[in-house]
């Protein structure tokens, strides 16, 4: 009965204000850096900036909306909050509604109704998330020790979609059962699929039958055994796979009702270890068991750009994958004995298609990816006893005080913000650039794919998770790749030159380092053209280092004037909207954005 009325509590006019405020700066200054709207400076004064932005006519009345910003490099600009204002009736009034401006802009950004519809929708569904988030959030200093799979709950969605938490599928019931910020431990359920129908697929080392009984537990796994045997059917011919209950109410018993008739898919029950989904809200840790690995199950609502399934194609070679990572590092000591990277490989996987989507040529790529599971190593593994993972997203987090969580850092670890700056770019950089420059190989290192292994409180060493649906291969020649596995050529995205560099130019510097300058500026006064300094020493530095890889340099130039504008917020409201293709949506290219590591 309590929950009946939480709603109620969270949702004050005061949290409400607030929360639409700070949304509607977000959308204000993203729109800018993707060119959908087009404000006129008024005037300069000192850092900051007046804008106006009129826009098209809405019932015979103009509509105007005015703010101060501060520009920033690489196109960018931070609104500032208490300056936006918007003016319906020939009066200046203070702004604070989200959803209106979205109605504003609409006809001048040419946005579809049916879009903007659904819009609203995700922007509401954010709004309600980030109310929730308001009333519970912690202090930076309380996030510093804080474990990682606990501290993913305190995060607050990506930094750059601003439609970030809007999660179609979920009623609120959902929401407060699933989300990440709710920090709710979870049991997964368990289903024995047909073998005939079902495939496994791991790496040498891993075996289906020893996997399951350590993730089990020798009780559970034989009661399955026991469970299918009491059906009259041969336990020898299923395979055990979980499921998130969501995902079995949502979607398979709608979508695989004929297999359960026949026996096909079999529910047996829910597990005994409990779990906490990461910010992905697909990925599972064990908290009964944290040696356990991680687990990535299908869960079929549209968040950000996509639908959170798992591709039945990249399940399938996810092990591959992770064979062809490892043996890169394997045989390259800078990797494994100076950069020492971690790479919780995805070591074992399970995909059942549709019966029917899967024979339909052109098939809503949603249908593709319902049911399936990944099973990646666990980062606790992997840790040595004074070491302390957490994603480089974490950095953004800023507490209700105007503290960083990066800034608690820095202050227990008795470093400056330039010394610990360094060694963040130190630990972060060179990995990623040796596989791109000598393997023609790049992850999509945005901050939830990139862990930050910190010791007492410094970056001392590099994560880089993900692999399946993230890893990317080089379009050139080269000669590196020539023994890469034939099964994996029509699987992994492969690239021009340019391309490659923007998983790292876009994924990385614009995705994360971007606001990770704003924040150390506004808390430190650290100068933002320092910050970028500090990371193009960090890049010249591995080049000095590997000075036969020179060519690679110049054909990876990370240090190029401009990049391609890759764009999310423009993809989702103007250009894909809300079609149903048989592939995932990508970012659109608008633009150019300059980059600040260039130097003349």
């Amino acid at each position: 009965m309590r929950q009946d009325y939480q709603v109620q509590d969270i949702l004050t006019a005061e949290i409400w204000d607030e929360v639409g405020l700070s949304l509607l700066a977000k959308m204000i200054s993203e729109f800018m850096y993707e060119e959908i709207i087009k404000p006129e400076v008024v005037e300069e004064t000192g850092e900051r900036t007046f804008y106006h932005l009129p826009l098209a006519k809405k019932d015979g009345k103009e509509v105007h909306y005015r703010f101060e910003a501060k520009k920033r490099l690489m196109n960018s600009y931070r609104v500032y909050t208490e300056s936006i204002q918007v003016n319906r009736n020939d009066q200046w009034e203070r702004a604070l509604n989200p959803i209106q401006f979205i109605l504003d802009i609409q006809e001048t950004v040419g946005m579809k109704p049916l879009t903007t519809g659904h819009l609203i929708k995700e922007y509401n569904n954010t709004l309600l998330a980030d109310a929730h988030i308001l009333q519970k959030k912690k202090t930076s200093d309380e996030l510093v020790d804080m474990d990682y799979g606990e501290l993913e709950g305190e995060m607050e969605g990506h930094p750059w979609i601003t439609y970030n938490k809007g999660r179609i599928g979920f009623d609120y019931q959902d929401y407060l059962a699933y989300s990440p910020e709710q920090k709710k431990q979870v049991k997964l359920s368990w289903v024995a699929v047909d073998k005939k129908y079902a495939t496994f697929h791991s790496v040498s080392e891993v075996h289906y039958e020893t996997l399951l009984r350590e993730e089990l537990g020798e009780g559970q796994y034989h009661s399955f055994i026991e469970h299918l045997e009491s059906e009259g059917l041969d336990a020898s011919t299923y395979f055990f796979l979980p499921i998130h209950e969501w995902q079995w109410n949502n979607v398979i018993i709608q979508y695989f009702p004929g297999d359960i008739a026949e026996k096909r898919i079999v529910p047996l029950g829910a597990g005994e270890d409990n779990y906490l989904p990461q910010q992905s809200i697909r990925t599972f840790v064990n908290t009964s068991d944290k040696q356990k690995h991680h687990v990535k199950l299908p869960m079929s609502i549209l968040n950000t750009l996509v639908y959170r399934g798992l591709p039945a194609e990249r399940t399938v070679v996810a092990p591959i994958i992770t064979d062809y990572i490892h043996r890169i590092r394997e045989q390259d000591l800078f990797l494994k004995e100076e950069c020492r990277i971690i790479l919780p490989g995805e070591v074992a996987s399970m995909n059942y298609n549709h019966p029917y989507y899967s024979t339909l040529e052109g098939a809503p790529y949603q249908y593709l990816e319902m049911l399936g599971s990944i099973w990646r190593e666990s980062i606790y593994s992997f840790l040595e006893e004074d070491e302390h993972a957490i994603t480089l997203a974490s950095l953004l987090y800023v507490d209700d005080a105007g503290k960083p969580f990066v800034a608690s850092l820095i202050e227990k670890s008795g470093l400056t913000v330039e010394q610990w700056t360094k060694k963040l770019f130190d630990v972060t950089l060179p990995p990623l650039l040796h596989f791109l420059y000598k393997y023609g190989t790049v992850f999509s290192p945005h901050g939830q794919n990139t862990v930050v292994i910190l010791k007492d409180h410094v970056p001392h060493r590099l994560a880089m998770k993900d692999f399946v649906d993230d890893v990317n291969i080089s379009g050139e020649a080269l000669p590196e790749l020539l023994n890469l596995p034939e099964e994996l050529k029509p699987v992994l995205r492969s690239e021009g030159a340019d391309g490659l560099c923007q998983f790292i130019f876009t994924g990385l510097f614009v995705c994360h380092f971007r606001y990770l300058a704003d924040i150390i500026d506004v808390y430190y006064a650290y100068d933002e053209e320092q910050f970028w300094q500090l990371l193009r020493e960090t890049i010249l530095a591995y080049h000095k280092r590997f000075p036969e890889l020179e060519d690679r340099f110049r054909l990876f130039d990370l240090l190029q004037p401009t990049f391609t504008k890759l764009c999310l917020n423009r993809n989702r409201m103007i250009d894909y909207g809300y079609e149903d293709d048989d592939d995932r949506p990508h970012a659109s290219e608008f633009g150019y954005v300059r980059n600040p590591l260039y130097k003349d």
